[in-house]
């Protein structure tokens, strides 16, 4: 018995032995570890994820959806959950919009988390967690749409894939857009799926965006634009389409056009509004600048005649006119109509450097328009201790320094309301309240607004250098510009890049419409202004006038 009894004993001590080291590791997990583990196990059981807001809707002037928000998810996986990827990737792949082996590469990651889809549509989405596959899991996101595609694309701009504007008024105005982030308790199973789900923090919309932009009109004017480029292949080409009496933007487009639902898809420089963000000589549109000055101070008037070479001798330059022409008696009208060079300098040699170039600055070049969208550049003017001896040569004509397209047209909405610069905008209404108008100031009289205008209809008159411009029943004021553009790599003007440009406003004797067309390069057919840009005008302008009910005049 004594043997047997020995065993039992060494069976009881063993099994002792072993309730002890039980006990003490209940001890060390529950006690010593407790704390570390209960976290652990929290946080693969409960999370806490964002909830993004709705984005604020964006609309034209009349209530169309420009920009919107859809609800999306983003889709991601745990790939140590997933026991199959191959066969996961097989189903997942279809509704994805992605090829099985991108999905497999995912799923095959040594990660516990990687993501599968950025704000996948939520029909989409759906489909993918109705396969019930452990390990794949959703998070609701908000998904910003453009329902007319490449319509204003460039002014809109995009949002990234955390919900935050990048360019365009998105970007400017993210921050009434976007709203306040909320906030939700999510508890999931072993296996990662979700088993509770309950709001903590509710999410606030973000206020919606009127713009002043009328749909129409701007299709019409990329259509415009569009066929431009079919015909004179230019490296871009930009139209401002503006009521000149208080500088609200009707349309502002852009070529090449991008897709705003698909941005990554167009090369990153054609996202680039250029009526905001394009540096350019402007050449012949800028000649008002050195005759509304000469104006105002009553050294000239429109009836003034001029003896006008051919040529003019500037210190060491010799300009010519465009074309070549005996010596002959012009008046300021004619010089404007006739875009002639000679006529310009010699009227800004009236007034002298300081005098012109105080007329640089009083019309806003060298400065930002301050219109409310995001890039703009504010242009290259000189100050009078930077002229040269040829200076009051070149700058007069618009050789020598840089504005911008949003400047020019500005300058030409002070001539067409009588006077007075004020900024252009493009945000109509916050959140349903309408914004304030932008203060505008006096640059020039009423007296000579309307002398340069009338000056302005002989552009696109029998002798003007955009003749062949016309609309029935509306009297069109104007001017066209052709301007060399610096070669890069030798620093001369070049012989076969320009700019071409057209600004004008109808009824010319009490304008209600402006537009501004600026082609960059064109390569085929024509580099003249009057032939590129000004004919762009006349087929915006035919559309909107009466479009918006402007009577002929």
């Amino acid at each position: 018995m004594s043997a047997v009894q020995s065993r039992i004993g060494g069976i009881f001590g063993l099994f002792f032995v072993l309730l002890v080291l039980a006990a003490g590791r209940t001890f060390y997990l529950g006690v010593v570890r407790g704390g570390t583990l209960r976290k652990v196990a929290s946080s693969e059981q409960l999370s806490y994820e964002t909830v993004s807001a709705q984005r604020g809707t964006i609309t034209d002037r009349n209530g169309v959806d420009l920009a919107v928000s859809e609800p999306a998810q983003d889709i991601s996986a745990d790939p140590y959950l997933i026991t199959d990827p191959l066969g996961a990737a097989q189903r997942l792949a279809p509704l994805l919009g992605q090829t099985q082996g991108s999905v497999l590469r995912k799923l095959s990651e040594h990660t516990g988390f990687v993501y599968l889809a950025r704000a996948l549509p939520q029909r989409a989405a759906q489909a993918v967690l109705a396969l019930r596959i452990a390990g794949i899991s959703g998070t609701p996101v908000m998904l910003r749409v453009y329902p007319r595609g490449p319509l204003a694309a460039q002014v809109l701009g995009d949002v990234g894939t955390e919900g935050t504007g990048l360019a365009g008024v998105e970007y400017s105005l993210n921050s009434t857009l976007s709203g306040t982030s909320g906030e939700r308790r999510v508890i999931s199973d072993a296996l990662g799926q979700p088993v509770s789900i309950a709001e903590t923090h509710r999410a606030q919309p973000g206020k919606s965006l009127s713009l002043t932009l009328d749909a129409n009109i701007q299709q019409r004017a990329e259509d415009v634009l569009g066929a431009v480029a079919q015909v004179y292949d230019p490296k871009s080409a930009t139209a401002i389409v503006m009521n000149p009496s208080n500088g609200a933007i009707l349309a502002l487009a852009n070529w090449p056009q991008v897709n705003a639902n698909d941005p990554g898809a167009d090369p990153e420089e054609d996202m680039e509004d250029r009526a905001v963000g394009l540096d350019y000589e402007p050449g012949s549109t800028f000649k008002v600048v050195a005759v509304s000055g000469a104006l105002e101070a009553h050294l000239i008037t429109p009836g003034t005649t001029f003896n006008i070479p051919d040529e003019i001798q500037v210190a060491e330059k010799t300009i010519h006119d465009d074309t070549e022409h005996p010596e002959e008696m012009l008046t300021t009208g004619q010089i404007l109509a006739r875009s002639s060079n000679v006529g310009a300098i010699t009227i800004a040699k009236l007034e002298g450097t300081e005098t012109f170039n105080r007329w640089v600055d009083r019309y806003g070049f060298g400065a930002p328009t301050r219109v409310d969208l995001p890039g703009e550049e504010k242009g290259v003017t000189l100050a009078p201790s930077q002229y040269s001896g040829s200076s009051i040569g070149n700058l007069p004509i618009g050789q020598g320094e840089l504005v911008t397209p949003m400047q020019m047209a500005s300058a030409y909405a002070a001539i067409a309301n009588g006077g007075i610069l004020r900024p252009p905008h493009i945000v109509r209404a916050v959140g349903g309240q309408l914004q304030a108008l932008p203060a505008g100031h006096r640059v020039i009289s009423t007296s000579t607004a309307a002398e340069l205008r009338q000056m302005l209809e002989g552009v696109l008159g029998p002798e003007g250098t955009a003749s062949e411009v016309s609309i029935p029943g509306y009297q069109l004021a104007g001017k066209t510009g052709t301007a060399s553009k610096i070669n890069p790599e030798t620093g001369e003007y070049s012989n076969s890049k320009y700019m071409a440009s057209f600004i004008g406003f109808a009824p010319a004797s009490n304008p209600k419409l402006l537009c501004a067309v600026v082609v960059d390069e064109p390569s085929s057919g024509s580099i003249y202004g009057g032939t590129v840009a000004a004919p762009a005008f006349g087929q915006i302008m035919s559309f909107a006038l009466p479009y918006l009910g402007i009577p002929p005049g």
